[in-house]
């Protein structure tokens, strides 16, 4: 089980101020935390591809294509400040 003075050595890294009871419960949380990834540190793994999901993900989104835009007189007839085609707007530091 992970101790009190671990559990405070870890909030101190993360700047975190813990309760009293706080420590005591991430002291229980942390340990079932590690526990866990013991047993799947014991198992065999050898030939398993690494992956990020464990399903096969695919992209749901519409193929890009290309379509007419905003003419850019429209776009900026609303523009509170226009220049050189285009929005004006404060440099920086202003």
């Amino acid at each position: 089980m992970i101790g009190r003075e671990q559990v405070l050595h870890v909030a101190r890294l993360a700047r975190l101020e813990l309760s009293e009871a706080e420590v005591e419960r991430f002291s229980e949380e942390l340990s079932t935390v590690l526990d866990h990834i013991e047993q799947i540190n014991q198992l065999d793994l050898d030939g398993v591809e690494p992956t990020s999901h464990v399903i096969q993900v695919e992209n749901v989104l519409r193929e890009d294509v290309p379509r007419p835009c905003l003419p850019r007189e429209k776009a900026l007839e609303q523009a509170p400040d226009v220049a050189a085609g285009g929005f004006r707007v404060p440099s920086p530091g202003a």
